[in-house]
């Protein structure tokens, strides 16, 4: 993601609220039963002999999060045998209804505004009246609209049916029609979700380190590798606070920017892709590094769909007019865009998460390196509701969905709770805080860099501070990559 800015909140309380379980007896490993995979986390050693005291800054909890050593038998094996159905007429429902509920708040909406102008009312108060109507509307069809992004995500991911042609034809066709590149972006979601929380092979979200930040050198004798404050030097943190240039308003402009801007910035310049990938990385070009030889037609069709869909808008422009075609489409569309970046987003950062390096990576690792969030859900129980309706539960469901992605979105929600009952045994709740603007707000605060180095690494503020730290459960590690990804 690009370089974000912020400075550093407390997090007591952190375990309780991002729901992080730890036993007692997991809190007393040592580095002597620590796997060795993690060489560098089981070796290092910090002493604070070398900082003066007056320098220290006072100690904060930091969360311990178990590395999680489930294999996907396990996984799997807890969800119920039925949850892996998939129906097409069900299926199909679901984009028929969100198409009639889009098409209702259009309807009701046109009629007020008709209604409004017959009402006498000053130019200025007919125009806010109108306005107020049409930003309304632009709200909840795009937040409806996001649930038919949804259903052609789970067509790009095999669950809407059986059929592979029919789920592509319907993909296509939905994210087409909602400026999305279908199969281009379907195969760089594979690989996501083959590699999810990997540091050089993960294709969204991947944390700058230390050294891609500009930042000085990890300095051993006044800062530390796992981020604990009690470790870091007053100094080092005022150095890295001034470094990174954290200041509030600079946080909140790019929220914004990053919300309505972040999906199309991605899909041509790979903004928050994966910083590895060569300069001109992007979704259109067949010999761009996302896709191989074989995906090249599908790179094509992809582009034809979203020059389809270009040539609809302008054709739209000239029959109706630009106003129209704004306030009913590309305000819903906008709104997409800012619901997809937001709900993923906070799926996949935040300071309790991890983030693996190839040494301590396996499948399931990083299919539990996402956290479940209730959307819009820090606005009340209604608020929450409809962001959990409207969008088909993608963002309340979604550590399920990475360990079986051809999992139907009415299937998920029983399937997230039985998955849930057997991660909570091994002391994992990966439910994270209420999804919604000022979620964002924060993460993009706490979550600046991760080190150079460690195999298990968490984001750190931008005063070197980080609010968890891996731990490690004294059984034998497990390296079943178990399932298929839809390539």
């Amino acid at each position: 993601m690009s370089r974000r800015v912020g400075r550093a909140l407390r997090v007591e309380g952190a375990s309780s609220e991002a729901g992080w379980s730890v036993s007692k007896r997991q809190r007393g490993q040592t580095s002597a039963n620590r796997p060795k995979g993690d060489h560098q986390l089981a070796n290092f050693k910090f002493s604070s002999a070398h900082i003066p005291r007056d320098e220290m800054t006072t100690q904060e909890d930091q969360v311990e999060v178990p590395v999680p050593m489930l294999s996907m038998k396990e996984l799997l094996g807890a969800i119920p045998a039925h949850c892996f159905e998939r129906s097409t007429l069900r299926s199909a429902s679901y984009p028929i209804y969100d198409l009639a509920v889009i098409g209702s708040l259009w309807k009701v909406t046109s009629l007020a505004d008709a209604y409004v102008s017959t009402l006498g009312l000053s130019p200025n108060l007919a125009l806010a009246a109108s306005f107020s109507l049409w930003s309304l509307y632009g709200f909840l069809a795009g937040l409806f609209a996001f649930g038919l992004w949804i259903v052609a995500h789970e067509c790009g991911h095999g669950a809407f049916s059986p059929y592979k042609t029919l789920n592509n034809a319907i993909g296509w066709a939905l994210h087409s029609g909602l400026g999305v590149p279908y199969h281009s972006w379907r195969i760089s979601h594979a690989a996501h979700h083959a590699a999810t929380g990997h540091m050089t092979r993960d294709q969204v979200f991947v944390p700058w380190t230390r050294s891609q930040f500009g930042l000085p050198p990890l300095d051993s004798t006044r800062d530390d590798l796992l981020g604990r404050s009690e470790h870091v030097s007053a100094a080092v943190q005022q150095e890295l606070w001034e470094a990174i240039g954290d200041t509030p308003f600079v946080a909140f402009l790019q929220s914004v920017i990053y919300l309505v801007l972040g999906l199309p910035m991605y899909f041509v310049y790979n903004i928050g892709g994966q910083i590895h990938y060569p300069k001109g990385t992007n979704h259109f070009l067949p010999s761009s590094i996302i896709f191989g030889p074989q995906q090249y037609w599908q790179v094509v069709l992809s582009d034809i769909g979203i020059f389809a869909w270009l040539g609809l808008i302008v054709a739209s422009c000239y029959y109706w007019d630009f106003l129209t075609v704004f306030r009913v489409y590309l305000v819903p569309y906008i709104w997409v865009n800012h619901w997809l970046v937001l709900v993923t987003f906070l799926q996949h950062s935040d300071p309790l998460l991890p983030h693996y390096r190839a040494e301590m990576f396996t499948f399931q690792r990083g299919a539990l390196c996402t956290m479940d969030r209730s959307l819009l859900g820090d606005l009340g129980p209604i608020m929450g509701w409809l962001g959990a309706h409207a969008t088909h539960g993608i963002s309340e469901t979604h550590v399920l969905h990475h360990v079986s992605s051809k999992i139907p979105h009415y299937h998920a929600w029983e399937a997230t709770d039985a998955l849930r009952a057997r991660l909570a045994s091994a002391g994992i709740k990966l439910v994270g805080r209420p999804g919604g603007w000022a979620e964002v707000y924060r993460v993009m605060r706490e979550c600046k860099f991760v080190e150079d180095e460690g195999g298990v690494v968490f984001y750190k503020n931008a005063r070197g501070i980080a609010a968890a730290r891996p731990i490690y459960p004294s059984t034998s590690d497990v390296e079943d990559s178990g399932v298929e990804v839809d390539r």
